[in-house]
């Protein structure tokens, strides 16, 4: 599924209208016609109706029978006179799109009003030809602050005030609605995004509206996917309007959202993680895992339980000496190698390279603490391992302090950085505020800038390839925002580019795989607030 920012919108409507030929009034009349349909299967779920058509005629089966018709089971609706739903209308296409979601609405029996924001004689274009529709069925109508408007006597409200292209505070008319809206404590219905929702990033106002559904039109909104936006628009569907999706695929900034689909269509992966009869434990790639220190030994067992249970066939880590006798046989199929005499220093480095020639991918990070020299030790590491390379926790913020970063030598293999939020403000060298402003903006850049593939970690990871392309995965829950989890990330995304993923392919099925083992582990333990880090080893 593609992902869209309002400047990418703008273009896809363009280029359809004058390139395709499609006007723009049958674009409004379709996303009008899926808010009005969405809004009557929302009423059946409600009041427990089913979702099916019903049959008219044709009831019997005997000699003669000649079939069945059906009505438009879209727009059916059984007592459809205890619904009344308030339009709030906006002056712009969004307000449009909502009066068409009116007429519809009425042609299935509900009741309808209109509120506008501002007087209708303010609208232009596509939406001025659907107010005099409206106007000409008699559709009740009123106006924000010359008429009164009982929020609390409908079922229900469609919230198409304000659409993709607007910014900033809602202000006047629009706050007033919202916050009526809002306080009513009906079932708000969104037309393509929550009102108050950036939908470029998923910021909200402090007036945004909190729908229960979004239905989003023509092709997911970035804002809609990242929070806080993600929580405005409650649940949300993707409805096509004739927008052709070609037209995305010719597109600079691709976005898409992660799902198995995406990733056996696009991303080419495997999911079904098929093994050769005749393989062997190389076939399926060796991971060295430098990690842990005295103080955080369990980061580096937990990244290499992971890599084995992600299907790697060989895992080695490389720790310091001291805790070799502390770790042997916690996990009797890890392979131990001792990387430094005492604590991690810089000349351990080239231990760790040593090790590095016979293995497939070397992980670095999870655990490890910073000591002296070590932003020397990773560029070692960086400039002279071969294979591919991931980097997470203490490595990442040793990145973050090489002002030097620039003249090192760029890594022919393919590299994966899983920065969480805090982490991703020092290697951008903004504040964490501000990555959670723009995540995907945060995160393609880096990725692009330095030609790797980038993780952001948190609700809806995103996943930034080095060509500019993102995925944003769905996979996971709260209940994993525990300590040990990105180990476990870190361990799964090695052992996938051990068995010969590249790093977008890797990175892309590790997050998304990651978040299945929390569902998994969150069912088996009855709880999301259960899971600990080892529940999603032994979820994989």
């Amino acid at each position: 599924m593609y992902i869209v920012n309002s400047a990418q919108m703008r273009e896809l409507d363009r280029r359809t209208i004058e390139d395709i030929g499609i006007p723009s009034a049958a674009l409004m009349e379709n996303a009008g016609r899926a808010i009005a349909e969405e809004i009557i299967s929302l009423c059946r779920k409600r009041r427990g109706f089913r979702e099916d058509g019903h049959e008219v005629g044709g009831g019997g089966r005997g000699e003669g029978y000649s079939g069945l018709i059906r009505g438009d089971a879209a727009l059916e609706l059984d007592n459809p006179e205890h619904e009344h739903w308030l339009i709030l209308a906006g002056k712009g296409n969004n307000g449009g799109d909502g009066l068409v979601a009116a007429r519809y609405l009425r042609e299935a029996g509900i009741g309808v009003t209109v509120v506008y924001a501002l007087p209708p004689e303010q609208l232009q274009g596509d939406a001025l030809l659907q107010r005099e529709a409206a106007l000409a069925l008699g559709i009740p109508m009123l106006v924000h602050g010359r008429d009164a408007v009982d929020y609390g006597a409908c079922t229900g409200i469609v919230d198409a005030l304000l659409g993709t292209g607007a910014h900033g505070e809602p202000r006047g008319a629009y706050a007033d609605m919202i916050a009526a809206a809002n306080a009513s404590g009906k079932t708000i219905v969104s037309a393509d995004i929550p009102s108050g929702v950036n939908a470029d990033t998923g910021e909200v106002s402090q007036l945004c509206i909190a729908a229960r559904l979004t239905v989003c039109l023509a092709f997911l909104k970035r804002g809609l996917t990242q929070y806080p936006g993600a929580e405005a628009a409650g649940e949300v569907v993707v409805r096509s309007i004739g927008i052709p999706s070609e037209l995305c695929s010719q597109q600079e900034g691709l976005a898409f959202l992660l799902t198995e689909g995406t990733l056996r269509g696009r991303l080419r992966v495997d999911t079904a993680r098929r093994r050769s009869p005749d393989g062997h434990k190389g076939t399926y790639g060796h991971v060295l895992v430098a990690a842990g220190s005295p103080r955080m030994s369990g980061a580096g067992l937990l990244c290499s339980r992971a890599a084995l249970r992600a299907g790697s066939g060989l895992v080695t880590w490389a720790l310091p000496a001291p805790l070799l006798p502390h770790m042997a046989g916690a996990a009797p199929e890890i392979m131990l190698a001792p990387a430094a005499d005492g604590d991690w220093d810089e000349a351990s480095a080239e231990s760790v390279l040593g090790l590095a020639e016979s293995r497939d991918v070397l992980a670095i990070g999870p655990g490890l603490g910073r000591f002296d020299g070590d932003g020397r030790w990773l560029r070692s590491l960086w400039e002279g391992a071969e294979c591919p390379l991931v980097v997470d926790a203490d490595a990442l913020n040793m990145l973050a302090d090489c002002e030097d970063m620039a003249s090192w030598t760029g890594r022919k293999a393919d590299t994966v950085l899983t920065p969480h939020p805090g982490e991703m403000a020092r290697l951008a060298g903004l504040s964490t505020k501000e990555i959670q402003r723009d995540r995907m903006a945060a995160a393609v850049h880096y990725a692009a800038a330095h030609q790797v593939t980038l993780v952001l970690k948190g609700a809806r990871t995103i996943i930034a390839a080095p060509n500019g392309t993102a995925y944003v995965n769905m996979t996971g829950n709260a209940g994993m925002a525990t300590g040990g989890s990105g180990d476990v990330l870190t361990g799964i995304i090695g052992a996938l580019l051990a068995q010969g993923l590249t790093g977008p392919q890797a990175a892309a099925y590790g997050v998304y795989l990651h978040g299945l083992a929390g569902e998994t582990a969150a069912e088996r333990r009855g709880h999301m607030s259960s899971l600990i880090a080892g529940d999603l080893i032994e979820a994989l």
